[in-house]
């Protein structure tokens, strides 16, 4: 009775597996490199360059007078703010700088773990500020910006003139996307992901993320031009997911410091916001610095300079004409 061999597929098909996901994360690869490629064409950096603390940040500049400083959140970059009225129409009155932040847009990025945490990047837009002459200046944060933002008033507040924080994540509750969204920090592993299927997801889920940042309200068409492909390129994935890996410490770390806060505070958010619930973050801080300027808005979520750039400026104005969140800002 004669048998048939067995063909390799079937002798060997962890082998045959494995070639697949090899050949597979090579195409994604090759995708993922072509794309960031043709975002990069096709947005080239529109301001211009200045080295801090080591790192060649890119920033915006427009307008003349008192200078404002916009800190964007985790995933964008400065372009988020460049495309909502409120960057023009702050510029009418103040000197406004935007910085895409250490890792974001075309600015390079930290290159060592602490250098994500907001007390380096603290540290970088202190030195920042100094280079460009700007120092005493009105400092926003938003979102994982505004975190910076603290930390910048609190290690450095001869540099700030007052605070705004608008939708911030402030203390460390809980967050169902740090699982899916930190992987990509990892060693080793993170590289791989960063460079073939982590892009590919992030774009694919690209609509349904912008929805959830302006829920309850529409997102507005003007927001549909930011591209998304630079947001998904390696280079930002790396610093999104190590700052998504930094969150709750940062946070921790920080709130532990908030009675400190010498500078004056105005704090906004959306009463809706479905990314980071202000109740646990822009209310709890209010409740630990009852002197702070605190506006909820009502019917909106996370991305106020878009949806309301009025009441952005009006806090940003407030902050730069108050007192103080409870004390006197120190003197060099």
């Amino acid at each position: 009775m004669s048998h048939r061999p067995r063909s390799s597929s079937h002798r060997h098909p962890l082998k045959t597996l494995a070639n697949r996901l090899v050949l597979s994360g090579l195409a994604a690869a090759a995708i993922v490199n072509n794309r960031s490629q043709k975002a990069e064409r096709d947005h080239p950096p529109t301001g211009s360059f200045i080295e801090a603390e080591g790192l060649r940040l890119h920033y915006v500049e427009r307008g003349h007078g008192d200078p404002v400083l916009l800190l964007h959140g985790n995933t964008l970059m400065g372009l988020d703010f460049l495309l909502s009225d409120l960057v023009d129409r702050l510029a009418e009155t103040h000197r406004v700088i935007v910085i895409d932040r250490p890792g974001y847009g075309y600015s390079d990025a930290p290159g060592r773990r602490k250098g994500w945490r907001p007390e380096a990047q603290a540290r970088v837009m202190h030195a920042a500020l100094e280079r460009l002459g700007a120092q005493r200046a009105i400092v926003l944060g938003h979102s994982w910006g505004a975190l910076v933002a603290m930390a910048l008033a609190l290690d450095f507040p001869e540099s700030v003139r007052g605070l705004v924080l608008e939708a911030g994540y402030l203390y460390p509750t809980p967050r169902p996307d740090i699982p899916l969204r930190a992987p990509p920090a990892l060693p080793v592993v993170g590289d791989v992901l960063r460079y073939t299927v982590s892009p590919l997801i992030q774009r694919a889920s690209w609509a349904a993320m912008v929805r959830v940042l302006f829920a309850p309200a529409k997102v507005p068409s003007h927001f549909w031009r930011f591209p998304a492909w630079m947001a998904c390129r390696p280079s930002q994935l790396q610093a999104s997911a190590a700052e998504m890996a930094e969150l709750a410490p940062a946070a921790w770390r920080l709130s532990q410091r908030y009675p400190d806060l010498a500078v004056p505070l105005v704090i906004i958010a959306g009463r809706e916001d479905r990314l980071v619930l202000t109740d646990m973050h822009s209310a709890r801080l209010h409740e630990e610095l009852p002197h702070a300027d605190y506006r909820p808005i009502a019917g909106m979520g996370h991305m106020l300079h878009h949806l309301v750039p009025d009441q952005v400026i009006a806090a940003i104005k407030a902050a730069e004409h108050a007192t103080g969140a409870g004390a006197t800002p120190p003197q060099k």
